[in-house]
């Protein structure tokens, strides 16, 4: 249904017609307000009058739709899409911290076994689920279950597991001495960090390239202007370069831990 243009709305919007290159063209439209999102108006000549004017073509009358998106929309469309940029790059940060909380160094850490999951009634859960797991010292681990009976399938889950720790079971918990490692092993598992933080960097960087594609679809819907889209992705770069910063300073941290004696 045809809806009226109003000056006096108070609805901001911007508009562009969805008329074929083949109808008559119009006047610059310039910036109208509606109190709709969508508006309709018949295809005529050459700007607007008190009464549409009706272009026959092949014998019937054809309609363009002008459509108007509103500056409330657009604004809601770039929050969403810096919401879901932060909220992914906060989590690749986690991901990150969660895989080298998993490589042990030389000195005792609970957090090595958050990737050691354990067969508990037919489910695999992970063992912090089930135990509780403290640091009696620097160099040990102990692992108390919150159901004994799990006691096998924990030290079964640990020994199958790529940390290398045996697990010692007294019928009531389950003790891990952690080695001292190695000047040799110490420099693969920091290889094995480096690569973890390039792979967190490449997440980040496919994050950022979402959102600037994101971007470039509302400028091809015509909702931003090239020059929004050069600055919304200036301060997408910054955003990128920030968490780039938080990766290098969990990585350094990281990698102290594995090569200090």
């Amino acid at each position: 249904m045809p809806m009226a243009l109003s000056p006096a709305s108070s609805v901001r919007s911007i508009c562009y017609s969805s008329v074929p290159d083949s109808y008559p063209k119009f006047g610059s439209l310039g910036s109208w307000s509606a109190s709709s999102s969508y508006v309709n108006f018949r295809v005529g000549a050459r700007g607007f009058s008190g009464k549409p004017l009706v272009v026959k073509h092949s014998r019937n009358k054809r309609r363009g739709v002008l459509k108007c998106a509103t500056i409330e929309e657009i604004e809601a469309e770039k929050s969403m899409i810096e919401k879901d940029v932060k909220e992914r790059m906060e989590k690749t940060i986690d991901n990150v911290k969660f895989s080298f909380n998993s490589i042990r160094t030389g000195r005792a850490n609970p957090a090595i076994l958050d990737k050691v999951e354990v067969e508990y009634y037919g489910t695999p859960v992970s063992l912090k689920s089930i135990a509780q797991i403290s640091t009696p010292d620097a160099s040990s681990l102990l692992v108390q279950p919150y159901d004994k009976s799990s006691l096998k399938e924990i030290e079964k889950a640990i020994v199958g597991s790529d940390l290398g720790l045996t697990p010692n079971n007294d019928g009531e918990v389950i003790r891990l001495t952690i080695p001292q490692l190695t000047a040799e092993r110490r420099k693969e598992l920091s290889k094995v960090v480096a690569k973890q933080a390039e792979e967190g960097k490449v997440a980040i960087r496919n994050i950022r390239r979402d959102a600037i594609k994101s971007y470039e679809k509302l400028e091809k819907d015509k909702k931003l202007s090239e020059d929004n889209v050069k600055d919304l992705s200036g301060d997408l770069q910054k955003m990128t370069d920030e968490y780039m910063k938080k990766i290098d300073s969990i990585y350094k941290q990281k990698e102290k831990e594995l090569l200090t004696v």
